[in-house]
């Protein structure tokens, strides 16, 4: 009997312990999607054009990223190609040290030959599609003079994109014991690996697909030739399951099959024993692009069936709706009144209309927030003539009604959720002689006013 209530006690309050366990320290954008259980230690996903989070689990945890630190060295490669500071047709000598380490079947690669050159374009499609170590060092020593030096611009310009939970050792993603079979000198630690936060990680993929759209021309390729026309032609197979070409190769890939998803174009996996298997996909239908990331999953497998699952949640569950149409007027606030000026109020309305990824059903879960221009409001609240139309008087943001508010990337994403008021018609400012009189007036008013009170109080 005991044993039995004991049992029963020991039960239920580790089940309590885990239900609170599961929920502690989860923020909104966890708690309102606490049914997408994603097996992964970290993960987010966001609307790739306003960097809105839809979802986030211990996003900013920094944790390995193994190869998805590729896309940072991509997104200086494609930075120095825009700056004239390279080119895809220029040609890189192949170091002994590259050359050793492109032959290491323990690593991914493609094998580059001792005093070869290699043009930049072949080197980037091997970093991107085939994930290729010695050919992304190649494309770091390019950019950078060395991979050193690489590494220092890769930890600037991520303080630059506003990353904050970072640090890069290398260009690859590699553990620097893999680095250290090759190189005699490595940055940081000998067991050191980049780490990012899987926000941060979004933030990286965002800028990258905004500033460089391009990248997503080689991402998007499932099979390439390396070094094509040449003896050193090699078959590149993407690491990315999830493309969609790959069902042409469905017969020698059985497993590719399962994983396509329709509307996916990137963006890069990374697998190390450290940082287990990560993903930062990336998918567009119907105009609307949303961007996840997956951290330290079990497996190259599980990795793509959460990010299936992420994005499932995504484009069944969020549309881009008008929020806010052009020309909106607060109910409360539809004018402002008007000082020195042939009218004495001015119509007001939003300049555009705003646009935002919304849960379906959940349109109506907003309100709006007038903030009028303190530097053109006097004291009474009043507009000083003259106005011109079009003039911006102040800002509408929009907010959820039952939290502080929308939760972005970077504070840059409120921008997105903010449009300008402006007024809706001129308002002349009144010649001298108008004004001089509504002064006399005025005056006498308040003279006039003053008198009845003294004269009320003598008879209370």
């Amino acid at each position: 009997m005991n044993k039995l209530f004991y049992r029963k006690l020991f039960a239920s309050s580790l089940a309590m312990i885990m239900f609170f366990s599961l929920f502690s320290g989860m923020n909104k954008a966890e708690a309102e999607t606490a049914g997408l259980d994603v097996n992964a230690s970290a993960a987010i996903l966001v609307d790739a054009d306003t960097g809105m989070i839809l979802y986030e689990k211990n996003s900013e945890t920094a944790l390995g990223i193994a190869s998805m630190t590729k896309m940072m060295t991509e997104y200086l490669f494609l930075e120095a190609v825009k700056e004239g500071k390279a080119k895809w047709d220029q040609e890189y000598l192949i170091s002994p040290e590259l050359s050793k380490m492109s032959h290491d079947n323990s690593l991914s690669n493609v094998f580059l030959r001792v005093d070869a050159k290699y043009k930049a374009k072949d080197l980037y499609s091997a970093m991107a599609i085939e994930s290729a170590n010695a050919a992304t060092i190649a494309i770091a020593e390019m950019v950078g003079g060395s991979e050193a030096k690489f590494v220092e611009m890769m930890n600037k310009k991520a303080e630059e994109l506003g990353l904050e939970k970072y640090k890069f050792v290398n260009s690859t993603g590699l553990n620097n014991r893999d680095m250290l079979k090759h190189f005699p000198e490595v940055i940081g630690d000998p067991d050191e690996e980049n780490i990012m936060s899987a926000k941060d990680v979004a933030i990286l993929a965002s800028r990258l697909l905004k500033d460089f759209p391009e990248v997503l021309e080689t991402s998007s390729d499932p099979e390439r030739i390396f070094a094509e026309g040449t003896e050193d032609a090699f078959k590149m197979d993407n690491w990315n399951w999830m493309l969609e070409g790959y069902e042409k190769l469905a017969a020698d890939y059985p497993n590719y099959q399962q994983f396509v998803y329709k509307g996916l174009d990137g963006l890069k996996t990374g697998s190390t024993p450290f940082a287990g298997s990560n993903f930062t996909g990336t998918a567009s239908r119907d105009g609307q692009r949303f961007i996840s990331v997956v951290m330290n999953t079990s497996s190259q497998t599980e990795r793509f069936r959460e990010t299936r699952k992420i994005l499932d949640f995504a484009f069944n569950n969020f549309t881009k709706e008008e929020v806010i149409p052009k020309h909106y007027q607060v109910k409360e606030k539809k004018s402002l009144p008007v000082t020195k000026g042939k009218d004495d109020q001015v119509k007001i309305y939003t300049k555009d209309a705003v646009n935002m990824v919304v849960k379906n059903g959940e349109k109506d879960n907003f309100k709006t927030v007038l903030t009028l221009d303190k530097k053109k409001i006097n004291k009474q609240g009043e507009l000083t003539a003259p106005i011109k139309k079009g003039e911006k008087v102040g800002t509408l943001t929009i907010q959820p009604k039952e939290a502080e508010k929308l939760g972005f990337l970077t504070e840059k994403g409120q921008n997105h959720i903010t449009v300008d008021v402006i007024a809706a018609e001129d308002v002349e400012k009144s010649n001298w002689f108008v004004l001089m009189m509504r002064g006399i007036g005025g005056f006498f008013g308040d003279l006039w006013g003053g008198i009845s009170s003294t004269v009320k109080g003598w008879f209370k």
